[in-house]
């Protein structure tokens, strides 16, 4: 019922600035909350921030001053922007969203994400 679109990744120079966005569509939901997590090669997956539905927001250590997320209602879209990239910043980067769906009765539901590759060069 619900698909998530990413976009934004792309080839960045190091010092560089990039904003992930993140688009939910389908019918009968709504949106609990939305994050973005990464993947390196070789590494676990990371959360990297995520906001809730009373725009409560968290972020990894390793982001936090250099990144921003945001989300709009309207669109039922969430953004991520990242400035002053490293290489180590360099993975894939996957929306995920916790949603309610109204069916035959409620359910809340994770989604992911296709994943949108984010490299950093130096």
């Amino acid at each position: 019922q619900v698909q998530l679109v990413e976009s934004g990744g792309g080839l960045v120079q190091a010092g560089g600035s990039l904003r992930l966005s993140c688009a939910a569509s389908g019918r009968r939901f709504s949106i609990n909350a939305m994050g973005w997590y990464r993947q390196a090669p070789g590494k676990q997956r990371e959360l990297v921030a995520n906001i809730t539905n009373s725009n409560s927001t968290n972020y990894a250590d390793s982001v936090k001053g250099r990144s921003t997320i945001s989300r709009d209602n309207a669109k039922n879209t969430v953004y991520l922007l990242l400035n002053s990239l490293k290489p180590e910043d360099t993975g894939v980067y996957y929306c995920n969203a916790n949603i309610k769906i109204y069916s035959a009765g409620i359910y809340s539901y994770e989604y992911w994400g296709q994943g949108t590759q984010v490299t950093v060069s130096s």
